[in-house]
């Protein structure tokens, strides 16, 4: 459920925040007011495309933030839980800013999202209906889709079932097809990949053996510097029948303890030169040790170097290190092992294709059987409604139709397109071609009364889908809404009176002229003002006391 929603500098609207409560909320307003901007900015926080157009003039960005109550939803919880986004209160804050410089930023509950994100999360918060939603039942393709999330409970172990068989039917059938398409390229790419694994598994690689070879290649090539190095430390430190630079240390260390007790000074001069005395004496302990074992080898430069050429020709073909070498080898392991896979006798595309086929087909037949079941209950629930809406005379029917060009589809092995006869002795055919705006109007309608019952989404717009609509159709309309409003909450704007009288709270959107700039301000309306306003929508500019009496009327039946 959207409980809050804040706005700043988009298009009209300088600045609003609103609270919104549960149930059915109504906003209307003279044309032009700024009602839909107020569900476009719903629309933005649900993962809508945002660009520089919706920004204020004179501003360098728009703001919106929206608070929703999280869904009883599982799926919900577990998408914000893959996503990394804390929920420990139960609610979801949304937050879009929108630049002039086109950046984009999205952030929930305080995490940063994309907008491929954001409407993942948007679709189980808001479902907007406007007129552009109309254009699904216009939309043949679409109807499949409508008729499973009927049925979702129903076909959903199915559905999955089915998925997973096509997904990896897919997966053989590509590669089956690229054997087949050019058995001499597989060949050639089975006989590179098997010696490109042969000759990195024989150079037995090691992790940092470059750099350790490289190491030692040096210490073998200045042998003659570092031997003469080594003697002449080892000469200063030990000394000759001359003496050590040892000796005359440890005469100063001698005699700095002798006066050591006499200050503090001292006697840190003291503990200084004993430290540097016995660390050299260690270090010459070193630099003997070192001359000792110091022996050039030149069978073992011959190695180091051999070995180092190889790893140069292996970097030449696969890497620039040994690392990246042994990514690479796994990663052609893996190939080749596929590949060997897929030409083992047990393992062999075609038979493992057939297999994935046939089930496919049970599957797919069994999830046809659970659609054409629902389609069927989905035809009675929709002509209850419709009769409920004036359009009693009129039959609805799912049909199905067989794929002409490809049995097996993502969707399962089922074409189906909406049909309808709207009046007694007309023909039955297709919906997009033969209802009107004001049947589609009503179908729709139709088919959210029975969703809302089941989708659990928290917030239902309707954006002006009562359009071409009157009388006692617009009273079926307005029941219809307030049914749907049981189950979730809705926003509705209308320009019909009978709609607005039956929601539980009132906005009105109002523009006004401050400072030569337009603003859009929102009122929540008393039940007085209420009264005030359904007279305005049923009169017009002229309202008398028999229009007020109307709306009265009207406002006391429909919540009565």
């Amino acid at each position: 459920m959207l409980q809050e929603l804040t706005v700043d500098n988009l298009a009209i609207i300088d600045h609003l925040s609103l609270e919104f409560g549960t149930q059915m909320t109504v906003l209307t307003g003279e044309t032009g007011a700024g009602k839909s901007i107020i569900i476009d900015a719903v629309s933005l926080l649900a993962g809508s495309r945002g660009s520089q157009e919706f920004i204020r003039r004179g501003s360098e960005k728009l703001n919106l933030q929206g608070q929703f109550s999280i869904p009883n939803n599982p799926a919900f919880v577990q998408l914000l839980d893959q996503l990394g986004i804390t929920h420990e209160d139960d609610n979801v804050i949304i937050q879009r800013e929108i630049h002039r410089s086109g950046r984009n930023t999205i952030r929930v509950n305080g995490s940063l999202v994309n907008a491929a994100t954001l409407r993942q999360i948007g679709a189980y918060l808001v479902d907007i209906q406007g007129q552009d939603e109309h254009q699904l039942l216009m939309q043949p393709e679409q109807h499949l889709k409508l008729l499973d999330e009927y049925a979702q409970k129903k076909i959903d172990a199915t559905f999955t079932l089915y998925r997973q068989q096509y997904t990896e039917y897919e997966r053989v059938n590509r590669a089956l097809k690229q054997k087949q398409s050019n058995e001499k390229q597989w060949a050639q790419r089975l006989d590179m990949l098997q010696f490109q694994v042969k000759e990195i598994e024989a150079a037995n690689l090691q992790l940092g053996e470059d750099t350790e070879l490289e190491s030692e290649r040096d210490r073998l090539n200045h042998f003659q510097q570092i031997n003469t190095s080594l003697q002449m430390a080892a000469t200063v430190l030990n000394g000759d029948d001359n003496g050590s630079a040892l000796d005359s240390i440890a005469e100063a260390m001698t005699a700095l303890q002798e006066i050591s007790h006499f200050d503090d000074t001292y006697s840190k001069l003291s503990e200084a030169i004993s430290s540097s005395y016995y660390a050299l004496q260690d270090s010459a302990t070193d630099v003997t040790r070192e001359l000792d074992s110091l022996e050039f080898d030149d069978t073992r430069l011959d190695e180091v170097e051999t070995r180092l050429a190889t790893i140069a020709d292996l970097e030449r073909k696969y890497g620039d290190s040994v690392e990246q070498i042994l990514d690479y080898y796994e990663k052609i392991r893996t190939e080749l092992t596929q590949m060997q896979a897929a030409d083992d006798d047990n393992s062999d595309l075609s038979a493992q294709l057939n297999k994935l086929e046939q089930q496919l087909e049970k599957t797919g037949t069994k999830l046809s059987q659970q659609r054409k079941k629902a389609a069927q209950q989905l035809a009675q629930d929709i002509h209850q409604q419709l009769k409920e809406l004036y359009m009693d005379k009129a039959i609805f029917e799912v049909k199905f139709i067989d794929h002409k060009e490809q049995h097996f589809l993502p969707s399962g092995i089922d074409q189906v397109e909406f049909y309808i006869q709207t009046n007694t002795g007309e023909s039955l055919g297709p919906l997009a071609k033969i209802a009107s705006g004001g049947e589609l109007s009503r179908i729709m309608l139709a088919l959210k009364t029975i969703f809302a019952k089941s989708q659990g989404i928290t917030s239902i717009i309707f954006d002006e889908v009562d359009t071409g609509v009157s009388g006692r159709v617009a009273q079926a309309i307005a029941e219809k809404i307030r049914l749907i409003a049981e189950h979730s909450q809705v926003l509705c704007i209308t320009h019909l009176p009978q709609v607005a009288a039956v929601a539980t709270h009132h906005l009105l959107i109002q523009k006004q002229v401050q400072n030569k700039r337009t603003i859009t301000s929102v009122t929540k309306l008393s039940t007085a003002k209420r009264v005030d306003e359904l007279a305005r929508m049923l009169a017009g500019a002229e309202i008398t006391k028999l229009t007020l009496e109307h709306a009265q009327e009207l406002l006391k039946m429909a919540q009565g």
